[in-house]
């Protein structure tokens, strides 16, 4: 049998078989992406032993999922009928946190909050901060690009990663990238491999470039009677040319579910809240907070100002993170991950509440507003079939709208499998082509994460 086989080739414990602990592997946690049951779970330690799992994948012709933590939306890492899923979180060594050159060397099972904690004690600190950072690990955020609350100034998971140690699709252990600041050597194959959902290899080690720890941000808070007031505001600080270490929108939905779940005293009197951080040092600090605020209210706040507690605005920030998982409570969430331009955040916000109105779904708004990245949650009440097919008919809607505005379809969650069709409409018939062509030259067996990332090629 080939699970037989398969554990005889790795150390005791590292396959996974029984029913039950197989289960809790099988899916991440997009709502309603198709998966099925998988041959066997692998959880590897090593290197070595990652590239005899591909190995075993190739002799038998057997497709092979790898997953982090299983904190992603979109199913990239859900299990397809007889795969191996390779579970690579516990390869959770913090292998070199180099101060001099500003980098850290990390196994892809580092949990992003525990590599920042690491950091700040030589000083230094890694941006990429998705909401899921008390979770996922940093190969997931690499694997999907993911961003965060502070990528609006600091940029995505890619910006930082300087080389990367893979397995690829023949079974070899190749390194890409490099550890120098400077490196325009070969085409840049580091980079076509983050974002690519493990469908071109499989990563095992990573490095990354670091920067010094910042100053203390100052917070401003803004209290709106739409999110598309809201978006106004957005739009104007960018208009103001104010890069905000954050800008961040969360609407009555979400702080109400997160204040039943969390009991925070969250007691806000507003449809949305606005939150802009800036962390520009000195007078350029208060200078920054006050434009900002000025741009709050020419957008039309009913109340803004600047925190002086810093508790408050910390708990703020903190329901902004919780909002998620709050709401999931309340029943099936699909997540959207829609990006526009700045420019026309309050424009697809009213489409958001448009789509929603058109097909009767709830939908609760939180967004890395600075960045133009909106997630829409579409909520339904659990087992209730007709508006599961309501929510997904508003879900394509955004998808379509974000296109409209010469947006794309996800900035930070990745394309998995519910966006598979979104991306195809967003990308041209030849640029499907040549994704199909690197994905046949790195994966010339068609093991990797099949079904995935990428669309498919247009019918004729």
């Amino acid at each position: 049998m080939p699970a037989q086989q398969l554990s005889a080739a790795l150390p005791e414990g590292r396959v996974v078989t029984d029913p039950a602990a197989v289960q809790g592997y099988v899916h991440d946690e997009a709502e309603w992406a198709p998966y099925e049951p998988p041959l066997a779970v692998v959880r590897p330690r090593s290197t070595a032993e990652v590239q005899a799992v591909v190995r075993f994948c190739l002799e038998h012709r057997v497709p092979l999922v790898p997953r982090g933590a299983g904190t992603g939306l979109s199913g990239g890492a859900n299990a397809t009928a007889g795969c191996v899923v390779l579970a690579l979180d516990g390869m959770r060594e913090i292998v070199e946190i180099d101060p001099a050159e500003r980098l850290a060397v990390v196994r892809p099972g580092v949990v992003n909050d525990d590599l920042r904690a690491a950091c700040a004690e030589h000083g230094l600190w890694y941006p990429p901060d998705p909401a899921s950072a008390p979770w996922s690990t940093i190969g997931g955020n690499v694997a999907t690009n993911a961003g965060g609350v502070c990528c609006v100034k600091y940029g995505v998971t890619g910006d930082y990663v300087l080389g990367l140690e893979v397995v690829n699709g023949l079974g070899d252990v190749v390194r890409l990238g490099r550890r120098t600041a400077k490196g325009v050597a070969g085409y840049d194959l580091c980079s076509l491999m983050v974002g690519s959902e493990g469908t071109l290899g499989v990563i095992t080690e990573i490095t990354l470039r670091l920067r010094p720890q910042r100053p203390p941000e100052r917070t401003v808070a803004g209290y709106f009677d739409s999110v598309v007031d809201a978006g106004r505001a957005v739009s104007l600080v960018a208009a103001a040319g104010i890069v905000p270490s954050a800008l961040e929108l969360v609407d009555r939905h979400c702080l109400e579910a997160v204040d039943a779940w969390k009991r925070m005293g969250l007691s806000v009197e507003a449809n949305a809240v606005l939150l802009g951080r800036t962390d520009a040092p000195g007078a350029a600090g208060d200078d920054e907070a006050a434009r900002m605020l000025e741009c709050f209210e020419q957008g039309g706040a009913t109340w803004a100002a600047q925190s002086s507690d810093q508790q408050e605005a910390d708990a703020l920030f903190a329901a902004r993170r919780l909002a998620y998982p709050a709401l999931e409570r309340l029943g099936p969430v699909l997540t959207e991950d829609v990006c526009v331009p700045a420019a026309k955040v309050p424009e697809m916000l009213l489409r958001i509440e448009r789509a929603g109105a058109a097909h009767d779904t709830l939908i609760a708004n939180i967004a890395h507003a600075g960045d133009g990245n909106l997630h829409p949650l579409l909520i339904t009440a659990p087992g209730d079939a007709e508006a599961r097919i309501r929510a997904q008919a508003a879900f394509e809607m955004i998808i379509a709208d974000a296109l409209d505005l010469g947006g794309t379809v996800t900035g930070e969650h990745g394309i998995g499998l519910l966006k598979r069709a979104g991306l195809g409409r967003e990308l041209s018939a030849p640029v499907v082509e040549m994704h199909h062509a690197v994905k046949n030259a790195l994966d010339p067996h068609g093991i990797l994460n099949p079904g995935k990332a990428i669309p498919d090629r247009s019918p004729g």
